[in-house]
């Protein structure tokens, strides 16, 4: 996943800004918090990009082995993580896919793991729902998962403005046409928390999204809590639309490096694991009474692990 947002818009989008002031308190007990191993993590899920599929057996493969299915199971239960978004690609039910994915996902919920998504898109699905329809169709007939989660960013390839006019009908006909084969299984998305600020008839276009959707992951990519580009300020306005839904949400922070996030300041991947857990805690501080709100997503995996590592 690589959403990224129109950075203009935080100065546009009518935020209110949270005085660094007040939050500096509590930014210094939950980083007191962390250091002293009482503050349960507010990350509660992670997209994890990757597998462990030897390339040289398959072309999708990446042979990553922190993807084998006994090394998620236990970083998911060292994490205490209730999700865990899985990518899968297209024709999972193909090769060494078909095999690790079911070992996988059995893995997970027996580490305690209770949503095990599939995740998974492309632009194009957009333009042709009819592919988003046969990889959940695909997917859920290749692994017992408990949810379908959709990364599909028509608007990263956008020169400009993206056209939301276009954009917004498209892939509320995608994610119905999912759920159409998905017999009841739960459709999310990602999407960025800036199509919140984004007027689309008389709501917004995150607004507009939200009827054809289950769960919604808010994409908030930021390295600190407060003031107004924090992760409060950019998630809230989303996070209360999805509540007034009854749309349970996650809100995603990033942790790859600054290269590939926009910049540091969208990154956790130039800071410390410390640093992401005080962050995260804070937001979850101010985030945490709206109703639906279901905790930190990292992105991604492998990134988070490195940082972890450090």
């Amino acid at each position: 996943m690589r959403i990224r947002g129109i950075r203009s818009a935080i100065a546009g989008a009518g935020f209110v800004v949270l005085a660094a002031a007040v939050l500096a308190p509590a930014a210094a007990n939950a980083v007191a918090n962390v250091s002293e191993g009482s503050s349960p993590s507010a990350i509660t899920s992670v997209w994890a990009w990757g597998n462990p599929i030897d390339p040289a057996t398959d072309a999708r493969g990446l042979g990553q082995q922190q993807f084998q299915p006994d090394a998620l199971a236990a970083f998911a239960a060292e994490h205490h993580l209730t999700s865990v978004y899985l990518s899968v690609p297209w024709a999972p039910q193909e090769g060494a896919f078909a095999t690790w994915l079911p070992q996988a996902v059995e893995a997970l919920h027996g580490a305690g793991v209770t949503t095990v998504a599939a995740l998974g898109g492309d632009p194009e699905w957009a333009r042709q729902p009819q592919l988003a329809a046969q990889w959940t169709h695909d997917a859920l007939a290749t692994a017992d998962f408990d949810a379908i989660q959709f990364d599909v960013e028509p608007w990263a390839s956008a020169a400009g403005e993206p056209d939301l006019g276009v954009i917004v009908p498209q892939l509320s006909t995608m994610f119905d046409a999912a759920a159409a084969v998905a017999n009841g299984t739960p459709i999310g998305a990602d999407l960025p928390w800036w199509l919140e600020a984004k007027p689309y008839g008389a709501s917004t276009a995150f607004d507009s999204l939200l009827p054809h959707l289950d769960t919604v992951a808010i994409v908030a990519f930021s390295d600190h809590a407060a003031v107004a580009d924090g992760i409060v300020a950019l998630a809230q306005p989303a996070a209360t639309a999805a509540a007034a839904r009854s749309v349970p949400f996650t809100v995603g922070v990033e942790t790859d490096t600054p290269a590939v996030a926009g910049g540091p300041q969208y990154t956790f991947g130039d800071d410390t694991a410390v640093a992401l857990e005080a962050q995260t805690a804070l937001a979850r501080q101010q985030l945490s009474g709206i109703a639906g709100y279901r905790g930190v997503t990292a992105e991604h995996l492998l990134a988070w692990q490195a940082l972890i590592a450090q």
